[in-house]
């Protein structure tokens, strides 16, 4: 163990249990709850969850209750500023309205990344699909 360091690897996460988290999972989803417990694999467990959706300056909040993560899902955490949060520079809408609009922003992703690859094969090439990312369009 470091002597400049005694709190070492999952360790430090204890710190964060009782305090509001936000959590980016590797499928993308953002989950925000309040930590409540945490093993020695950064297995967490969320209280009070919701998952935020973001489209655009919209944003729409669904609730999820406890939400139990395996801590190799985990992509990035970090304590929520409660002053921050309250000074949001987006507009939340109704679960209905993101699903909708999460659900139009996918449609307009599949139909670019299909010209896209499209035009690569008129001019001879193939390209994997899953090679394709936002940047190149």
């Amino acid at each position: 163990m470091d002597d400049l360091n005694p709190l070492a690897g999952t360790a430090h996460l204890l710190e964060e249990v009782d305090k509001k988290l936000m959590v980016l999972l590797r499928d993308g989803r953002t989950l925000i709850g309040y930590l409540r417990s945490v093993d020695q694999f950064a297995n967490l467990v969320l209280q009070r969850t919701i998952e935020r959706i973001h489209v655009g300056n919209q944003y729409g909040d669904i609730p999820r209750g406890v939400f139990i993560i395996r801590g190799e899902n985990v992509v990035l955490l970090g304590e929520i500023d409660r002053e921050k949060e309250q000074k949001l520079p987006l507009k939340e809408i109704s679960v209905d309205e993101i699903l909708d609009a999460q659900r139009r922003e996918q449609e307009q992703r599949q139909e670019k990344h299909r010209l896209v690859s499209k035009a690569l094969k008129e001019r001879g090439l193939a390209v994997n699909a899953e090679l394709i990312n936002e940047d190149f369009c």
